[in-house]
């Protein structure tokens, strides 16, 4: 074999090693490392916080439920979720303080600026719903529009929470239109929430006349409406559970009233 064909041997050969390193994934640094492992599912307490309730449908009550039955020795606190965090959290303390359990329909714009405020509500037993978007007055507004408030406020607690929340309640109105009863049905809630107690909190007119408002009115099977955000809604609530529990009324969760 003559110089030539032995540099054409020696060059043909040192290209077929690099062809086999190219392929077997080889570089100077060594062989390539193996491609990661699929992360494994998460488990346990790892896997996140549970989804929150989804709405049901209660047989046998109007779509637009006023109350509870009249025959149980039970009522539904309500409280329109909005204002200062720092007073709905006390609320919810005290409430669980006394054993209570509550619901708050959220306002969307609330839970953007509150988020953890979500997951509070529903890690301490209470219901968690919908009080539309921006709490504007939705009887008055275009079909797209209040459609827009509805499942705005959906949407966020569906982020939030893994649901679309447990009712609805229109805003700036006791309530409901056949218009947003229909755009409520349609967004995935059977029931738009009323109620036949209001405290007038908002009014702020001191702890002891939200009291009696309540008092006053209440019964077996009563939906009361109240405000997160005035300080009298929470000096009112000691007297006010208390109040309850001599009456032998147990303060539970809208969805334990109706099941």
């Amino acid at each position: 074999m003559t110089s030539i064909d032995r540099r054409s041997a020696l060059r043909a050969g040192a290209g077929a090693a690099i062809a086999g390193a190219l392929a077997s994934g080889c570089t100077d640094d060594g062989p390539a490392p193996a491609p990661p492992a699929p992360p494994a599912a998460p488990t346990g307490p790892a896997a996140g916080p549970r989804p929150g309730p989804a709405p049901r449908r209660f047989p046998g009550q109007p779509t637009e439920i006023v109350h509870g039955p009249r025959d149980r020795d039970r009522v539904a606190l309500t409280f329109h979720g909005q204002g200062d965090p720092a007073t709905a959290r006390a609320v919810l303390t005290e409430a669980e303080r006394a054993g209570a359990r509550i619901t708050v329909l959220a306002v969307g714009s609330w839970l953007d600026e509150h988020p953890d405020l979500a997951r509070r509500i529903l890690d301490g037993g209470h219901d968690l719903g919908n009080h539309t978007q921006r709490h504007l007055g939705i009887s008055q507004m275009s079909e797209t529009d209040a459609s827009a408030e509805i499942t705005g406020c959906g949407e966020r607690l569906l982020r939030l929470t893994g649901s679309i929340g447990t009712w609805f309640r229109p805003s700036r109105t006791r309530n409901s239109t056949p218009l947003v009863t229909a755009l409520a049905q349609q967004a995935g809630y059977p029931h738009v929430l009323s109620y036949d107690v209001d405290s007038l909190d908002f009014t702020s007119p001191g702890a002891t006349a939200v009291t009696r408002n309540i008092t006053g009115q209440i019964q077996r099977g009563s939906v009361v409406s109240l405000h997160f955000g005035y300080t009298d809604t929470v000096a009112a609530l000691p007297a006010l559970l208390a109040d309850l529990d001599r009456r032998g009324l147990r303060a539970v969760t809208t969805t334990e009233l109706l099941s």
